[in-house]
């Protein structure tokens, strides 16, 4: 993998959808010699397309573009409501009015995403919550794309490796943010290195380990261990490349968050974070309705974060957030690839 991308160090940016990738730190990323990503994620093709644009116009180097398989969910539109209900005095404290999914929301813009990337690919296509089906793996593959597909269990492994992905990007529950899971099912996640094996007995392609990693030392432990990357996203949202919020680049520095946990509260779907109010009360409530509750709790975390109240926005972050630092992005991959 790391021959075919041309990439000098083991080290993956993690795509982080809602503002934390960015074109800077895609490229940063990837003229210190690592594998930067773009994260498509609730943006239209457009966006998209400008952003692939903005990237190769700071590096001539590989990167990556993530993409969100549309969601498969049936929705409860009754729970929905009563979370909206529910929800009416946080959006009435923060002056704001909970959100509805918009035209192409519910398919992430799928369509015209695909159709736009195959016209003109950048270096590497990812999918996350699910996997494309072989055609349109092999259309990215024939267009001198390499296809990642992000699994969370043994049996996602066998289904992309069928469908004839590139490579694996393994998560395990130390992840931040959103669990790549094929289904919006709060089963206890798999730890990193048991996955990691558990994967490896099922496939010989390569597997990019995530997770919870934040030091030199985790990757050489999950390289040790068969991986032939490393993906690493909270250590660089304090990078001044990143486009993460203040609230959120200051919370992870902020002794009074001190664990991170997995919550439904701010989208319907798993994703982890900095332990904070709005998880405390709402994350039980909050139903299996992705992305209609993302859309939903977009205009209170908006609305939140522009107030600098780390109490009621989404901070997504890994189990070794406190490894973040403020550097730029080439200091940060010089220091895991030390040694």
């Amino acid at each position: 993998m790391r021959e075919r991308l041309r990439l000098d160090h083991p080290i993956v940016q993690a795509p982080m959808a809602g503002g934390g990738s960015t074109p800077a730190l895609a490229a940063a990323v990837a003229e210190a010699g690592g594998l930067g990503f773009l994260a498509a994620g609730y943006k239209p093709a457009a966006a998209v397309r400008e952003e692939i644009a903005a990237t190769r116009a700071l590096t001539a180097r590989s990167f990556g573009v993530n993409l969100f398989m549309p969601s498969a969910d049936a929705v409860d539109d009754a729970a929905v409501a009563a979370y909206r209900e529910r929800l009416a005095p946080e959006a009435a404290r923060l002056g704001a009015e909970p959100g509805a999914v918009p035209p192409g929301g519910r398919t992430d813009s799928w369509d015209d995403k695909i159709a736009d990337l195959l016209g003109d690919p950048p270096a590497v296509v990812s999918f996350t919550f699910g996997c494309p089906d072989a055609e349109t793996v092999k259309a990215f593959q024939d267009r001198g794309a390499y296809a990642i597909v992000t699994v969370t269990t043994p049996r996602e492994a066998v289904t992309a490796a069928s469908a004839g992905a590139d490579a694996l990007c393994v998560q395990g529950a130390e992840a931040g943010g959103h669990q790549g899971a094929f289904t919006n099912a709060f089963d206890d996640p798999i730890p990193l290195r048991t996955l990691l094996a558990a994967v490896r007995s099922v496939t010989t392609l390569p597997l990019i380990a995530a997770g919870g990693l934040g030091s030199a030392g985790h990757i050489a432990e999950v390289l040790g261990l068969g991986a032939a990357a490393a993906q690493l996203g909270t250590v660089f949202l304090r990078s001044p490349e990143s486009g993460a919020s203040a609230v959120h680049k200051a919370a992870l520095a902020d002794p009074g968050f001190t664990r991170t946990a997995l919550t439904r509260a701010f989208s319907g779907r798993p994703a982890r974070g900095l332990v904070n109010r709005f998880m405390t009360e709402y994350g039980e409530h909050a139903p299996a309705a992705y992305p209609d509750v993302h859309y939903l709790t977009a205009p209170l975390r908006k609305a939140a974060a522009a107030r600098g109240d780390a109490e009621a926005v989404n901070l997504w972050a890994g189990t070794s957030f406190k490894e973040a630092a403020v550097a730029p992005a080439r200091d940060i991959v010089a220091a895991l690839t030390a040694g």
